[in-house]
């Protein structure tokens, strides 16, 4: 029985791990596609450290810690690397997840899906349309009638005030 459960342990191991390797990714897949084309080097330069991993490394900020998590100012949410827009204030909601949140984007060519199976679970990332930078992720639990929740690092925006 013991040999069983061993055996069993170790392939779940085994698949586990294989998932979390395959889901490494370039954010830039079709870099061909992107607007914004811009070399690991260039993006470096322009970008601080945190904005980098983020956006161009698939990171992921620490909750409750984003400029804009608790920011209700009226505006527009951009990229922070490429200065598109993509979310609009009027669709910011407070969560309570500890990320920006939004119910949708501010244009339907704004952002691009994508299937992410990293850390053993299967979601939506979502990407910047036009420079291909990691933003954060999509779930269908949000509370507003679009039933979304665009989940958001704060590192991977800039905000213009409305005028």
């Amino acid at each position: 029985m013991k040999k069983i459960l061993s055996l069993v342990l170790m392939v779940f191991i085994g698949i586990t791990a294989c998932n979390a390797q395959e889901s490494k990714k370039s954010n830039t897949t079709n870099a061909q596609d992107m607007k914004v084309q811009k070399t690991d080097a260039e993006w470096k330069k322009e970008l601080s450290s945190e904005q980098y991993y983020v956006l161009r490394e698939a990171g992921t900020e620490r909750p409750f810690t984003g400029e804009y998590t608790m920011h209700f100012e009226d505006g527009d949410y951009k990229c922070a690397a490429c200065k598109a827009v993509l979310f609009d204030s009027e669709a910011k909601f407070e969560s309570h997840c500890g990320w920006p949140s939004f119910d949708k984007a501010a244009d339907n060519n704004a952002l691009i899906e994508r299937e992410d199976r990293s850390h053993g679970m299967v979601r939506t990332e979502i990407l910047c349309a036009s420079c291909g930078g990691h933003l954060g992720h999509v779930f269908d639990d949000g509370p507003t009638e679009t039933g979304k929740r665009y989940c958001i690092n704060s590192a991977s925006l800039g905000f213009e005030k409305e005028k």
